[in-house]
């Protein structure tokens, strides 16, 4: 698939995210947070037919952005996160969302999707993320059918 008939993107250089337009009604709104070029391409590359696609590359950029959506009103449907990443890994940034959503009081039914994709498949690693509140646990290299059956389980997809 050619990411450019797939969506446009724009790429903001000081928070390191791009944006991927949408491409028609009902598109979710996906967070991408991966350190890894070449895996971040691939999840962006599965997951744009499915919405938005935006991009950070570690644990502070995804827990400012998702605390901006959530603010602005247009929260994410989705955050693929990794837990390997420089200045806060996958395990803080997951604590750091869901103690945002406690604060700002979102209802149970709202809360974000997550879907831990990290090359970590230890016990500890899956108790601790699924403990903090992941919704699914994705090991790498990502599969786009695996990818796409957890995201079918949480009723983003058909």
């Amino acid at each position: 698939m050619d990411l450019n008939n797939a969506a446009e993107t724009n790429s903001t250089a000081q928070q390191g995210t791009s944006v991927a337009e949408p491409q028609g009604a009902g598109m979710l709104k996906i967070l991408i947070t991966e350190d890894d070029f070449a895996s971040r391409k691939a999840i962006q590359m599965y997951l744009a037919p499915h919405g938005v696609c935006d991009v950070a590359v570690n644990g502070f950029e995804t827990v400012e952005a998702y605390k901006s959506s959530l603010l602005e009103g247009e929260p994410y449907d989705l955050i693929c996160l990794d837990i390997l990443m420089p200045e806060m890994d996958g395990h803080e940034a997951l604590k750091a969302i869901r103690q945002i959503e406690r604060e700002q009081e979102v209802d149970p039914s709202n809360l974000v999707k997550i879907i831990m994709t990290t090359s970590k498949d230890s016990a500890t690693d899956i108790a601790e993320a699924f403990g903090t509140g992941c919704d699914a646990y994705v090991i790498k290299p990502i599969n786009k059918e695996k990818l796409y059956e957890e995201m079918r389980k949480m009723v983003l997809i058909k």
